[in-house]
């Protein structure tokens, strides 16, 4: 049964752009720093292949250049932009990167807030992002999806340093007067699972004299306990696809491209072994790039939608995350 106020909403994506660093490492290279194998990593994870910040730059930069790419292929001018939401967990600045961003776009007239939201955010940032648009707050927005985890990996873990990679991603939205764009979401938080991926807080203490003790600010490595990652992703995605689904009012069948996002690519299989009748196609880019965080869903629907100019097609797209499990269906704007 459709959820209340979760249907259709009166914003489009108009415009997808990305970027990644240039340093690519391939997983014989990654033989050279861990204990592991292109064999152990590939049958593992599906992964081939990630891209790593380089000293010297930043997430920031990788965010811009993203948006930029997203406004260009939008064909708008960065003056029209209202709105910037940039989701990330690997910020260079911890008070924000957005307003940054958004300067450097030239989106001088917009609004810019930061977003965390663990793996959803960049899904969390598009319903927030159309929320203000279906209500006529503002007319055109953009949600960057970017992490540079590679900041925050312990390079000595083969099970965790070989899945990470840096990258962001971008769209472009803009509030409908006719029909709607995106066409159903729903979305789910549960902190029971904090602990089975996580990169805490972990500051050393400093005493003030003799008037009170205070803690440095440093983190702790990303840690996962990739076992319950996996259970809990082919068990909830199911789900709240379903639920995406209902409340966009559509069928499975009439779902065009599956693009999804997960640490690795084998729990894809279990999600559509639940979809038999799906007949579209799916599509990841975790083999090429990595895993990318709040980046990755952008990252893969730049390249489809720029090779079959998608976005200009009456398509339906489902998008999925784990963790903090969110789904959205989208229409492209039709011809």
């Amino acid at each position: 049964m459709a959820a209340a106020g979760k249907g259709a909403r009166q914003a489009r994506m108009i415009g997808v752009g990305s970027c990644a660093p240039e340093t690519r490492v391939s997983n014989e290279q990654m033989e050279q720093i861990v204990e592991t194998s292109d064999e152990w990593i590939s049958k593992r994870t599906g992964i081939r292949a990630r891209h790593l910040l380089a000293p010297g730059q930043g997430l920031s930069d990788l965010a811009a250049a993203a948006a930029a790419n997203a406004i260009e292929n939008a064909g708008i001018d960065a003056s029209e932009v209202e709105l910037v939401i940039l989701a990330t967990s690997s910020p260079d600045d911890l008070f924000g990167d957005a307003a940054g961003v958004a300067r450097a776009v030239g989106a001088t007239n917009a609004v810019a807030f930061d977003l965390t939201a663990a793996c959803s955010g960049f899904l969390f940032g598009v319903n927030t992002a159309s929320q203000f648009l279906h209500s006529g707050t503002y007319k055109t927005a953009i949600v960057i999806g970017a992490d540079a985890l590679s900041r925050w990996v312990d390079w000595t873990d083969r099970n965790t340093c070989v899945l990470f990679g840096d990258g962001a991603g971008a769209v472009v939205l803009q509030a409908t007067d006719g029909e709607p764009g995106l066409l159903g979401f729903e979305m789910h938080s549960n902190g029971a699972g904090r602990c089975d991926l996580m990169l805490g807080y972990s500051g050393d203490e400093r005493e003030l004299a003799s008037i009170t003790s205070v803690t440095s600010g440093a983190y702790t490595p990303i840690t996962m306990v990739g076992k319950e990652v996996y259970k809990f992703a082919t068990s909830k995605v199911p789900e709240v696809l379903v639920e995406a689904l209902d409340n966009a009012g559509i069928e499975v069948e009439q779902v065009d491209w599956l693009l999804l996002h997960q640490v690795i690519r084998r729990s894809a299989n279990p999600v559509l072994d639940c979809y038999e009748s799906y007949p579209g196609d799916m599509d990841d880019d975790v083999y090429r790039i990595g895993r990318t965080g709040r980046a990755g869903h952008p990252l893969i629907s730049t390249p489809l939608s720029r090779a079959t100019n998608r976005l200009t097609r009456t398509r339906r797209f489902l998008f999925r995350l784990v963790l903090e499990t969110s789904c959205i269906v989208n229409a492209p704007r039709p011809t």
